[in-house]
């Protein structure tokens, strides 16, 4: 097991600053998360007929409607741009790439869990997410401590110059994303961005809002729990959506859609089969444990059934489509404001300790 600890950068201010403190901060990450997805485009340049310069115009169509509905969020990216002394063009690209390679990349992406007061040993709300992604980025990932001027504190993992949305803020709500692939996507605000407003909400009402925006381009799956233990799953497209609540104290979601009007609009199903795998078998044994804990959701996050798909991915050979790796684990002590997270996959990985501190 290795003992590596992600990075923590402390940001502080208005949203310009935090950007370009973080950016300095990452100055190292940012760029090779670049070049990365740079590596990404070539590879994949049969299938996707995308050049580099192709991207950072297609992105570019994304930007006026964030600007609009979310500016402070496109002075992040700014600032991010400034610190990193980087192009604002290429990271555009990096947080519009789903849209951009018009969701073609069928990294299935990410196993997401939550449960409450009412399944775990100590009456603490917890929830759990595996970042499956490019193997390259392993190295790029961190855990941003933020206080912004005008929006709750926040704890979140992010990596290679993307906007942080995996966390919690100190109102008491967490979300985890699960990619998904609908058919209806459009120019308008990128994903990210949207999931980066979720971390400024201030109840539950406003974040499934915040998923729900006018404009999005399309949608992730975005697991929401607040320490009340209450907990939903909204499934989100361009134009759909689908709410479900933890009526059992729980809830688990992957990369595909589970709402039947949902499925209507996703793409490439039979290309979705690992997700759904991963989903039953999240679902099994999370049912299995009648009280869980800290520990026993960690042995979720390293479960191998499936392998290399499995939950626990490691999925690093083949090509540039449908290569992909758990980058990081993280684990959110809802109660305790705190978030635990291994720097790649979990069984390889000890768990570091996080704390939110206002």
């Amino acid at each position: 097991m290795s003992n590596r600890k992600l990075p923590m950068y402390e940001i502080h201010g208005n949203h310009e600053e935090m950007g370009e403190q973080l950016g300095e901060a990452c100055r190292e990450q940012t760029r090779i998360g670049i070049a990365n997805t740079h590596q990404l485009l070539q590879e994949a340049y049969d299938f996707l007929h995308l050049t580099w310069e192709g991207a950072q115009i297609q992105a570019r169509k994304y930007m006026p409607f964030a600007e609009e509905r979310y500016p402070q969020y496109v002075d992040e990216l700014k600032g991010i741009a400034r610190g990193a002394n980087v192009d604002y063009d290429d990271i555009c690209v990096l947080n519009a790439i789903e849209a951009v390679s018009q969701d073609a990349l069928h990294l299935t992406k990410c196993t997401s869990m939550a449960v409450n007061q009412e399944r775990t040993a100590n009456d603490h709300v917890l929830i759990a997410h595996n970042e499956d992604w490019l193997p390259e980025d392993e190295d790029d990932v961190y855990v941003v401590l933020a206080h912004p001027d005008d929006e709750p504190a926040f704890l979140a993992m992010s990596y290679g110059g993307l906007l942080p949305n995996v966390g919690f803020n100190s109102e008491g709500i967490a979300q985890c994303c699960d990619s998904v692939y609908p058919t209806d996507t459009r120019i308008g605000i990128p994903r990210l961005i949207v999931s980066r407003a979720v971390l400024a909400a201030k109840s539950l009402s406003d974040a499934i809002r915040c998923t729900l925006v006018s404009h999005r381009a399309a949608g992730y799956n975005h697991l929401l729990a607040h320490e009340s233990g209450e907990i939903y799953s909204v499934e989100v497209s361009a134009h759909r959506f689908a709410v479900f609540y933890g009526t059992d104290g729980y809830l688990v979601h992957t990369n595909h859609y589970v709402d039947p009007k949902m499925l209507e609009v996703e793409r490439d199903s039979d290309e979705l089969i690992s997700t759904r795998v991963r989903y039953n078998r999240a679902e099994r044994l999370i049912r299995q444990t009648p009280k869980h804990t800290i520990k026993t959701l960690q042995a979720i996050q390293m479960d191998h059934i499936n392998y290399p798909n499995s939950i626990c991915n490691h999925a690093v050979e083949g090509n540039a489509m449908d290569r992909e790796n758990t980058i990081t684990a993280l684990l959110i002590d809802l109660t305790e404001r705190q978030m635990l997270a291994s720097w790649g996959n979990p069984c390889m990985n000890t768990y570091h300790t996080y704390s939110l501190t206002t």
